[in-house]
This record gives structure tokens, sequence and C-alpha cells, in this order.
């Protein structure tokens, strides 16, 4: 049945597959014609998407924090005994009453400005009192001048 059909249509077969090829020569060529007249532009393209995907991989490389910062809690322990100013290490550094009452608010967390509204003077003297206590300390930020200021006993 199956020969019966095949040698019937034989004809009609033969001119679909050379239909189909021609068709694929054709694509074919296409291809072939719009490569070549526009290498050029296929090129850069080609060009341009690598240094894309480059510039995209590179990006996401750098931009991944190499460090990652672990912060340890310790609890400090407790001496039991109520808190004394460390006279010798104040007397050491040379801060005057008022610098150590600046400093004291410091620790408290208050601002410049709350600091001077609390004493009752100006915000620039309490700036010239922040860095009176900075260059004596021998500190840059307030953060490690309060440090140095419990470690050493003067703040509580």
């Amino acid at each position: 049945m199956k020969l019966h059909f095949l040698t019937k249509h034989k004809q009609t077969i033969l001119y679909g597959i050379s239909l189909a090829v021609l068709l694929l020569l054709l694509k074919w060529l296409e291809w072939q014609l719009l490569i070549f007249h526009h290498a050029l532009e296929i090129y850069i393209g080609a060009i341009a998407l690598i240094f894309t995907c480059l510039g995209i991989w590179l990006a996401l490389k750098l931009a991944r924090p190499k460090v990652t910062t672990v912060v340890i809690e310790k609890k400090v322990p407790d001496s039991g005994d109520p808190f004394t100013i460390n006279h010798r290490e104040l007397e050491k550094l040379g801060l005057s009453n008022r610098e150590l009452e600046v400093l004291q608010l410091m620790a408290a967390g208050l601002s410049n400005q709350e600091i001077a509204a609390r004493l009752f003077v100006s915000l620039n003297t309490i700036k010239t009192h922040s860095s009176n206590l900075f260059i004596k300390m021998d500190v840059k930020r307030r953060t490690q001048a309060v440090d140095m200021a419990r470690k050493l006993r003067i703040i509580p």
C-alpha cells in the first residue's frame, strides 16, 4: 500500500523535496548575503555584547565585600567598687574642670548644641573645649575620647 502511494505520487514528492531544498538554499544564501553586507555591524555588536557581559561580571565581583565584620560582645566584669575618678591620669592629661564636664556630657551622648545649652555657653565655646580635649587626649573623634577616658577611669 505504501509502495503504491510512493510510486503514484513520486513526481509530487520529488517536486516538494526540490522546492524545500531550493528554499533552504535561498535562506542560506540570504543569511550569507546578510552577514557579508553587514559584517562590520555584526562584529561590533558581538564585541559590545562581550564587553557588556565582562563589565557586569566585573562590577558584581568588585561590589562584593571582601571582609566580613564580626561583632563580639563581651560583658565587662563589674569590680563592685563605686566609681572613683583617677586624679593622677586627669592631672597627667591636664584637663580643666570645664573640659571634664564637656567630656562627661559627650559620654552621655549629648550633641555639641545640647552641651552648650546645658552649660549655658555658646556653641563655639563647646567646639573649642572639644578641640582642646582631642588635642590633650591625642584623639580625633568624640568616640575615641570617651573610650580613652573610660579606660583611664576619668569618667564612669
